[in-house]
């Protein structure tokens, strides 16, 4: 039986909220509304219920091997730990809002300095709602003084992805 998932960033609340909560169908509606009641001040009612349901996905429709978009951020920079200690920042600014699930920073091992950033998203459009969060906005900014030259931007569509 195919696990589902309840994930609170796909629906906006004003306490950010980020659980994502993964189970049997039965397991994830009953946590999921618990959740709704004790986080999010809900009446637990017949109707919450079925929205919950309703909101529920298959584990493997939700995460497809934890990606369906990806952004490829290339940059050159000298000042690495600086871009690690704003990275970090950014991270805890946007706790409960961002939309990217999963980033990984890697340098060139030929070319030092030059760098590359993968970022996760779960669709296209949650990409472009987390750039335009104010925080990502200013990272950007801050992330440009830290670089030499413009960083080069790929929004790439996930076609296969598997743990190997």
């Amino acid at each position: 039986m195919t696990r589902k998932v309840a994930d609170c960033r796909k629906t906006p609340s004003d306490i950010n909220c980020s659980l994502t909560i993964i189970g049997e169908e039965d397991e994830v509606v009953r946590a999921a509304v618990e959740h709704a009641v004790s986080a999010h001040e809900h009446e637990d009612t017949p109707e919450l219920r079925e929205q919950v349901r309703g909101m529920i996905e298959d584990e493997d429709r939700s995460t497809r091997g934890g990606m369906q978009f990806v952004q490829l951020i290339e940059f050159k920079t000298r000042r690495r730990e600086e871009l690690s200690r704003l990275l970090d920042e950014w991270e805890v600014r946007t706790g409960g809002k961002r939309t990217a699930t999963r980033a990984v920073l890697a340098e060139d091992h030929e070319q030092p300095d030059l760098y590359y950033e993968l970022v996760e998203f779960p669709s296209y459009d949650e990409a472009i709602r987390n750039s335009h969060l104010p925080e990502t906005e200013e990272l950007s900014e801050r992330m440009r003084d830290l670089c030499e030259g413009e960083p080069t931007f790929h929004n790439l569509d996930v076609v296969r992805a598997e743990a190997l």
